[in-house]
C-alpha cells in the first residue's frame, strides 16, 4: 500500500474537525505535513485559503495535488484511497451503518458538544444551556448504542468513531460532563487505544479548567 510523503492537512489545532482527521492520518500511519490555519486573525477567509475551500473552513487535505475540504469528505477519501475495507466498509449495511454517524457529527454532534465547547474556547455567541441540553440529548442516545456493541458502527473502529471522537472527548471544555456516560466513557478509552493515537490539543475551560 503506498504511503504518501506529499500529504499536507490545513487545520488549526483546537478544531475538532481538524483533529478527525489528523487522527485518521496517524491511525493510517501516513506521513503529513500539518499546516496551521490562523482562525481568529481570519486566515481562512484570505483569497489563498479560499482558492483551497471556498467555504473557508478547516481542515482541508492536499494529497500530493489533489484537494479535498470537508472532515468528513476527507476521511471518506482517506479511507477509500489508504484504508482498505476496514474504516469504511464497501458492504452496503456496513457502509449505512457508517454513514448515519458521519450524518450524526455534522448534525447533533455539530450542534450539541462543538457548539458548546464553541462557547467556551472561542467564544461563539450560542446559547450555553440550549447546546449543553442538545449535547446530552446526544449523549443519552450514544450511551445506550454503546452499550450494544465496542464501536459506533460495529464490532470494530471505522471513520464513524474518528468522526466523533474528539467533540466527545473534549466535551467536558464546553461545560458538558461525561460522568453519567460509562459506555460513552469506554468507546473513548477505546479510541485513546488504538494504535497511532494522536490526541487533540486540550483547553483549560469549562469543566477542563482546573
Amino acid at each position: 500500500m503506498s504511503r504518501n510523503p506529499t500529504i499536507k492537512l490545513y487545520r488549526h489545532a483546537l478544531s475538532g474537525h481538524s483533529h478527525r482527521v489528523q487522527l485518521f492520518l496517524s491511525l493510517l500511519g501516513l506521513p503529513v505535513e500539518l499546516v496551521d490555519v490562523d482562525l481568529r486573525s481570519g486566515a481562512h477567509k484570505q483569497p489563498q485559503f479560499l482558492a483551497l475551500n471556498p467555504f473557508g473552513q478547516v481542515p482541508v487535505l492536499d494529497d500530493d495535488g489533489t484537494i479535498v475540504a470537508d472532515s468528513n469528505a476527507i476521511l471518506v477519501y482517506l479511507a477509500r484511497k489508504y484504508g482498505g475495507e476496514a474504516w469504511l466498509p464497501t458492504e452496503p449495511f456496513g457502509a449505512a451503518a457508517v454513514q448515519r454517524w458521519l450524518s450524526v457529527a455534522a448534525g447533533p454532534l455539530a450542534f450539541g458538544p462543538a457548539a458548546a465547547r464553541l462557547v467556551t474556547v472561542f467564544a461563539a455567541k450560542f446559547d450555553a444551556d440550549e447546546v449543553i441540553g442538545r449535547a446530552h440529548a446526544l449523549l443519552r442516545v450514544m450511551d445506550g448504542e454503546l452499550a450494544r456493541r465496542p464501536f459506533l458502527a460495529g464490532d470494530r473502529a471505522t471513520i464513524a468513531d474518528v468522526a466523533c471522537y474528539a467533540y466527545v472527548a473534549h466535551a467536558p471544555e464546553g461545560n458538558v460532563s461525561l460522568a453519567e456516560y460509562e459506555h460513552v466513557r469506554a468507546w473513548l478509552a477505546r479510541i485513546a487505544a488504538l494504535p497511532g493515537f494522536v490526541p487533540m490539543q486540550a483547553s483549560a475551560v469549562g469543566l477542563a479548567r482546573g
